[in-house]
């Protein structure tokens, strides 16, 4: 019997969804609470890898379970036993051949940067304290990657895929005002561009590839420095070339924020 699960995490004590043999990672996390609980040997199938330091707030995974569960009470009991980074939403009976990973149409990520020192959000976002950062000009550069493209030049070196073609349908920039600004209290802040101190990057599409949101987000920023046209964007991913691209940016202020089926 398939169950489908939905969960977040803080991916900041685990090396990744992945399990690995040496470190701690969400997907061991789950496996090891659930075949505690259920008493049998649980594997676990996520909708995706995420690396390390990286969050999802709207993760989905399956597993399969040898007799019927009830399904609020292993969801609370699972929840009792799983530690603070890990929250598991729900579970629910579904079709045999659902796969998590596979039936996915759409993954959406968001990468959230702060151009003023905030201690509120320092975990969650990336400070990006650059004299000048021309969002218009990263925002023209995000726009030449919506369709399907080959996105080999953001793909991490020697990553193990049969294709490198992605489809996006979403790739820009927005200002935002995160919760502890708006409520009163803390001085909302500016760039030295005079602009609004927090964005947030927003990519949807089909599939990511590894590290690839992390390395658009690299490259629109030299955009906005001035480091790099925003036309160059065509000629880039004609290249193909990861080391043409610019640097990936922190994992810790990425995160998964949806899935479609």
């Amino acid at each position: 019997m398939r169950y489908k699960m939905t969960l977040s995490y803080d991916g900041a004590p685990f090396f990744g969804w992945q399990r690995q043999s040496d470190a701690p990672s969400v997907q061991q996390c789950l496996e090891e609470a659930l075949s505690t609980l259920l008493r049998e040997r649980v594997d676990v199938t996520g909708a995706g890898r995420t690396d390390t330091g990286v969050n999802a707030s709207a993760y989905t995974a399956h597993f399969d379970a040898s007799n019927p569960l009830d399904t609020i009470q292993i969801c609370y009991k699972l929840n009792a036993i799983l530690p603070p980074a890990v929250k598991v939403h729900s579970i629910e009976r579904t079709a045999d051949d659902f796969h998590a990973r596979f039936d996915a149409t759409e993954r959406e990520y968001t990468y959230f940067l702060h151009r003023v020192k905030d201690p509120f959000i320092a975990g969650r976002s990336y400070l990006c304290g650059y004299p000048v950062l021309d969002f218009e000009a990263m925002n023209c550069a995000a726009h030449a990657l919506l369709g399907t493209h080959d996105f080999a030049c953001f793909a991490k070196t020697g990553s193990d895929v049969k294709t490198t073609v992605c489809t996006l349908r979403e790739a820009c920039w927005y200002p935002y005002e995160p919760d502890h600004v708006r409520l009163g209290g803390y001085p909302a802040g500016m760039d030295g561009a005079g602009q609004e101190g927090y964005y947030y990057f927003r990519i949807r599409g089909d599939r990511f590839l590894r590290n690839m949101v992390r390395a658009i987000v690299g490259t629109l920023i030299e955009v906005g420095r001035g480091k790099r046209s925003a036309g160059s964007m065509a000629a880039l991913l004609e290249s193909g070339d990861r080391c043409s691209a610019g640097e990936s940016v922190p994992g810790h202020a990425l995160f998964l924020t949806g899935i479609k089926y």
